[in-house]
């Protein structure tokens, strides 16, 4: 079942959120701490901020003055909303078929509709509205919020990465691959071994005044499949013992494809205070290896001679960003990566799947700074 919207109410961002804030009034609010940044986000329902509480766990702060926060978020519970809207559809993304997400631009923003569960995003000129079945859907609400973070930082001039990200002490990477390559597999080796957790799925690189970079990561837990999970003693205990059983019966290809994920909440399965959301960006380590291809091998290549494996780290910005400055391109070109990796070391496993060795070239980079080898130029 769908609401109809009153026609007033889509004719702007700004009054969709007047008339969800007026109906289903946001009276329940948390605070997080997102690296440098302070999100409030209010709900219409107790459950709700519970529930985004819990997740966020890591991340809440006390209240700042009020208006302070830099971002602020009312998520409203309500059936799917009948916007009445021409909405178009993106296009799946590579290797998919079902189209996810509709949407539309109004005079001050955008509007987003995701297909299966109805739910409603509303984003522009500091304004930022989630309506709709929301306690059913925390994840997507998680999201939200997490996009509204990712917005900020990409106006403040980052280049957005598809990557994990970690840190020892003073020095922190990022870890990044083509798709199945492993780079949250990696990633959780490391957090068994003492590194910090930085970012699951995205960081944010900043090009730092004086050199070097920075990256701030993402407030999302890692998902993981049953092979990563079982490979590694500090996230074995997510696996249920009878599914532990059927799936260690599985032949390692197959067990390692498995599409049945499972959250592994940083604080739960490594204790608290190991996930923090800003860190130097020291080395980006590129994951472009295969299973049975022999021993891994590490080495340090040149961002602008090895443009082939850029793909890899560079990540679309998508339907929930729009550029506050219409000059600025929707999504980078890659003489913009090229420049800004050039501030770090970039470091390329390649070779057959490893890891516990590619574990140990990144604890010695952190540990350290050495790197490996150069590549041989031609």
């Amino acid at each position: 079942m769908s609401v109809p919207m009153p026609p007033d109410a889509l004719v702007s961002v700004g009054a969709l959120a007047a008339w969800a804030r007026a109906a289903l009034p946001a009276g329940h609010a948390l605070f997080l701490a997102l690296g440098d940044c302070v999100v409030e986000v209010r709900t219409s329902r107790a459950e709700l901020k519970d529930a985004l509480a819990g997740y966020f766990d890591e991340f809440l702060c006390p209240p700042p003055a009020p208006g302070a926060a830099d971002i602020l978020i009312t998520a409203h519970e309500a059936p799917a909303p009948d916007l009445g809207l021409a909405l178009a559809e993106k296009a799946p993304d590579p290797g998919k078929a079902k189209v996810k997400e509709q949407w539309a631009d109004l005079p001050d923003g955008r509007v987003v509709r995701k297909r299966l569960t109805g739910m409603v995003f509303a984003f522009g000129g500091g304004v930022n509205v989630a309506l709709g079945p929301c306690l059913a859907n925390p994840n997507q609400v998680i999201n939200f919020v997490n996009n509204r973070f990712i917005e900020r930082k990409l106006d403040a001039g980052c280049l957005l990465g598809h990557a994990a990200g970690v840190a020892l002490g003073g020095r922190g990477l990022a870890l990044a691959g083509f798709s199945g390559m492993g780079k949250s597999t990696l990633a959780l080796h490391l957090m068994s071994r003492g590194t910090d957790f930085v970012s699951n799925d995205r960081v944010l690189m900043q090009e730092n005044p004086g050199g070097g970079a920075t990256m701030f990561g993402v407030a999302k837990h890692p998902r993981i499949n049953p092979g990563t999970a079982l490979a590694n003693a500090d996230l074995s205990d997510i696996v249920a013992p009878t599914d532990r059983e059927r799936f260690l019966a599985l032949p390692e290809a197959e067990l390692w494809a498995l599409e049945h994920k499972y959250d592994a909440l940083i604080d739960q399965c490594f204790g608290p205070g190991r996930f923090r959301l800003q860190a130097p960006m020291d080395a980006l380590v590129l994951l472009n290896w295969r299973r049975g291809a022999g021993p891994m091998a590490a080495r340090l290549v040149d961002p602008a001679r090895r443009t082939d494996l850029l793909p890899a780290f560079m990540k679309a910005t998508g339907l929930f960003y729009r550029p506050a400055d219409p000059a600025r391109p929707q999504d980078p070109p890659l003489a913009d990566y090229v420049r800004a990796l050039s501030r770090c070391a970039v470091i390329e496993l390649a070779g057959g799947v490893d890891f516990e060795a590619g574990a140990g070239v990144c604890l010695e980079f952190l540990n350290t700074g050495q790197t490996p080898a150069a590549q041989p130029e031609g």
